[in-house]
């Protein structure tokens, strides 16, 4: 029997007015464009919300990332021996890593494959080359090309209830529209909700 296609999903930690600039820190990458406001997902969510992401990184057969997420997860779980050995830390080690990028030649860290200059091509054989699921987590201009390039199965959007009134956020200005059915829905103790999504078309436009 042949195998299914990959399914791509997407996992993004994201404020109610959008932004998922500087989620975890506030590290001199996320301070671009004079972002001053990162850390604002930490200490977010109660134990049941933490479970339930180091349990989504669990499940990936295959992560999928831009390169900046991709340096910034290395930084972290790929040279650090205690989040090494943290769940989600022995996933993104183990599992075969994708990165989207024209300037990273020789990556550091092990199981990591850099896409060639064809992106579209090398995403779809990618999805066609096995079952299973490729994960994207961060890499929000990534994951705006997989929106605007159809290549997108699956939207996790864990939103932190605050505004941060700047950075850079998911959604651009001007893209493709999306009409999406809503397919899993929770929120925790601390406000923090985790909605799920597939992409189901074009929206309609009601006509006057």
């Amino acid at each position: 029997m042949e195998n299914e296609a990959m399914r791509l999903t997407t996992i993004t930690q994201i404020t109610l007015d959008g932004v998922t600039q500087g989620n975890g820190g506030p590290t001199a990458e996320d301070r671009r464009g004079g972002f001053e406001r990162g850390g604002w997902a930490r200490g977010a969510g109660d134990d049941t919300t933490r479970e339930h992401i180091a349990a989504t990184f669990e499940r990936a057969d295959a992560f999928l990332f831009g390169r900046r997420t991709y340096d910034i997860l290395l930084e972290f779980w790929g040279t650090i021996d205690d989040l090494k050995r943290h769940p989600i830390g022995v996933s993104l080690n183990s599992r075969p890593k994708y990165v989207a990028s024209r300037t990273l030649t020789e990556p550091e860290w092990a199981n990591t494959s850099v896409l060639g200059d064809d992106l579209f091509a090398a995403v779809t054989d990618l999805k066609a080359s096995r079952d299973g699921e490729l994960q994207v987590h961060g890499s929000s201009r990534l994951i705006q090309w997989l929106l605007e390039m159809d290549l997108v199965d699956e939207m996790e959007l864990i939103t932190v209830p605050v505004i941060l009134g700047q950075g850079a956020r998911l959604f651009a200005d001007s893209g493709r529209d999306v009409a999406m059915d809503l397919v899993g829905s929770r929120t925790d103790s601390k406000g923090v909700m985790i909605r799920t999504y597939r992409p189901a078309g074009r929206p309609e436009y009601a006509v006057f």
